[in-house]
């Protein structure tokens, strides 16, 4: 699948198979977000990943939105403050990591949905405390990923309306 393809056809994927995701997987989709861009380089995300079916259905009990039940991964993904060297774009750069994340797993054939945790305060408490989480790492979205047990169709979401062109 080439990169128009993946960015076009990509969708929220909220319901799996059991069928796990191989550890090559795992390591070539934080392979895809740790090759996002960062402000000066300074790559502060940190990602955990979370296979233990306990933990997941804990992880669903923290965030109201998260479709965690019978997938079989899921990952944090995290800005971690000590590494950062301009503050306040570790937002931006977990952003972008999260993005290619949710692209690899769709070029991977795996489906995938964002559940955004911060700013909201709660969530980024439960999560925290559920992961024993260090004050440094903030959680940025929950990211759920399976072998897809439905099928969405690609949208055509281009709105001339939102774009102001100046020559």
């Amino acid at each position: 699948m080439d990169a128009m393809e993946a960015i076009l056809t990509r969708r929220s994927i909220r319901k799996y198979t059991a069928q796990p995701v191989p550890d090559e997987v795992i390591k070539e989709l934080l392979q895809a977000a740790m090759a996002a861009p960062s402000a000066r380089n300074q790559q502060d995300w940190y990602f955990v990943v979370v296979r233990n079916r306990k933990t997941l259905d804990e992880l669903g009990k923290a965030h109201p939105y998260a479709p965690v039940k019978g997938a079989p991964l899921a990952i944090l993904v995290c800005g971690d403050l000590q590494r950062e060297v301009s503050k306040g774009f570790w937002v931006q750069d977990c952003a972008a990591a999260t993005q290619n994340l949710l692209l690899a797993a769709h070029a991977k054939g795996l489906g995938a949905v964002w559940c955004g945790c911060y700013p909201r305060e709660e969530r980024v408490s439960a999560l925290r405390q559920v992961l024993g989480l260090p004050e440094h790492l903030v959680p940025l979205a929950l990211v759920v990923i399976g072998y897809p047990a439905e099928k969405k169709s690609r949208e055509d979401r281009y709105d001339p309306a939102k774009v102001r062109m100046i020559d």
